[in-house]
């Protein structure tokens, strides 16, 4: 390869890359360590887990959108190779809405939560296209590795929002809070930059011809799809196991900042500093597992990560909550639990590119979007309906309110362990991917 293509390539990999570093801000600020919380607390006003009830009814709903929407979209995307076209729009309604949360204050509950959905909608509805691009700017050799790359430097980015952020609410107070919602808009604007301006999609100076409306054109190309779907039955399994154990990762992702504040009291700038450590050690498991899936296959590499994710929120019941050495072991536990839970999903998306024809790659991933949508709009939900009605319940049996929201919130832990396990076990029954190979060629 020529030194002018082999420059193009890097730059291509490094402005995908750059993405990642950017939405990692939204997920770290808004979902993770800072709005959640804000929501709860400040927004609502939690004392008897209504709080928790409609952040999960907020991201069902989001869920519900995207999962409805996205494999039109990716369809239409195939179509007309306009993969990028479809991040930017997406992108740029996240940006917008996020930056719109700053004039969310205490008892704006509606405003709170119809940002936060629009937001949401953008930022969920952007990872589809922006995943689909990983087939554009990899081979089947290096995947697992670029994949997992990206996800190491998303889990950098994470931290340097969460650095720049921390440092003044440390400083000034938690009266600053909706500036940071600003901070978090613009951090991953200009980072999705580079992506918007060097990332080329294949093929899309030649697009396909297709019937005009384009969105029966979208409708019919999903129709054949539906029709030759026997011929997918890996990706079909695959699928239904990802359902389930992604329900798992986006209930831990939603709600780690609530558990770390109702179990362990965890003030602001703490769960800015406890996510900082799970992305850290979410950065390195990214990378390895990236290269586990490269060197053995995809599949192994998001079992040993599923695994470790389940074992270690194991350890979330034998806390000892409300003492230090409980709240220590608790950050051990997020350290662990962000290796694990940044490897599965890292490798997750690689899989689809392994299994899905090459013509299909988006509309593939529109359809797993399906599936991942219907789980943050399962998964969530039932968390906070659960952990709601147990507090709930054990406010009735005369248990103090802050025993039962924790006690609440645990029944919600143990749903999580139960989503892992199930489709970990699903998982056992895809079948290896060789490193390499397309997804007829299986061992």
């Amino acid at each position: 390869m020529k030194s002018k293509e082999l420059k193009t390539e890097r730059r291509a990999r490094w402005s995908w890359y750059f993405y990642d570093f950017g939405n990692s801000a939204y997920a770290s600020v808004i979902l993770l360590a800072v709005y959640s919380v804000y929501f709860l607390n400040t927004v609502v006003g939690d004392a008897d887990g209504r709080g928790t009830l409609l952040w999960g009814v907020s991201v069902a709903i989001a869920a519900i959108v995207v999962a409805l929407a996205s494999p039109v979209l990716g369809a239409i995307a195939d179509v007309t190779k306009h993969k990028k076209k479809f991040l930017i729009g997406t992108t740029l309604l996240s940006v917008v809405f996020t930056a719109l949360l700053f004039f969310v204050r205490q008892g704006d509950v509606f405003l709170g939560m119809l940002f936060f959905i629009l937001a949401e909608i953008g930022y969920r509805a952007a990872q589809v296209f922006y995943d689909a691009l990983l087939s554009d700017i990899s081979t089947p050799e290096t995947i697992g590795s670029i994949s997992g790359k990206g996800w190491a430097m998303g889990m950098v980015g994470g931290i340097l929002a969460l650095v720049i952020i921390a440092v003044p609410i440390q400083l000034i107070g938690n009266h600053i809070i909706p500036f940071a919602f600003i901070i978090t808009a613009i951090f991953f604007l200009l980072s999705s930059i580079p992506t918007f301006l060097w990332v080329k999609e294949k093929g899309e100076d030649n697009p396909q011809p297709h019937e005009k409306p384009l969105i029966l054109t979208a409708f019919k190309q999903i129709g054949k799809t539906f029709r030759s779907i026997k011929s997918y039955k890996e990706f079909i399994k695959y699928m239904v196991a990802f359902l389930i154990y992604n329900d798992g990762i986006m209930m831990l992702m939603d709600y780690a900042a609530i558990i770390g504040a109702i179990l362990f009291g965890l003030e602001t700038v703490q769960l800015i500093i406890f996510v900082i450590l799970i992305q850290a050690t979410g950065a390195i498991g990214a990378l390895l597992f990236g290269k586990i899936a490269d060197w053995r296959s995809s599949k192994e590499a998001t079992l040993y990560s599923l695994v470790i994710l389940t074992l270690s929120l194991c350890g979330l019941f034998f806390l000892e909550r409300g003492t230090s050495s409980g709240m220590t072991w608790f950050f051990i536990i997020g350290a662990l639990a962000g290796f694990s839970l940044s490897g599965a999903q890292a490798v997750s998306r690689g899989m689809v590119v392994q299994l899905a024809p090459p013509e299909k790659v988006t509309e593939f991933y529109g359809f797993l979007s399906v599936a991942g949508r219907t789980s943050t709009f399962i998964g969530p939900l039932v968390f906070g309906v659960l952990s709601h009605g147990m507090t709930d319940w054990y406010l009735k049996q005369g248990v103090g309110e802050n025993l039962a929201l924790q006690y609440g919130v645990l029944w919600g832990i143990g749903s999580i362990l139960l989503f892992l396990a199930l489709g970990s076990f699903l998982l056992l029954f895809v079948k290896r991917v060789v490193a390499g190979k397309k997804s007829a060629q299986t061992e």
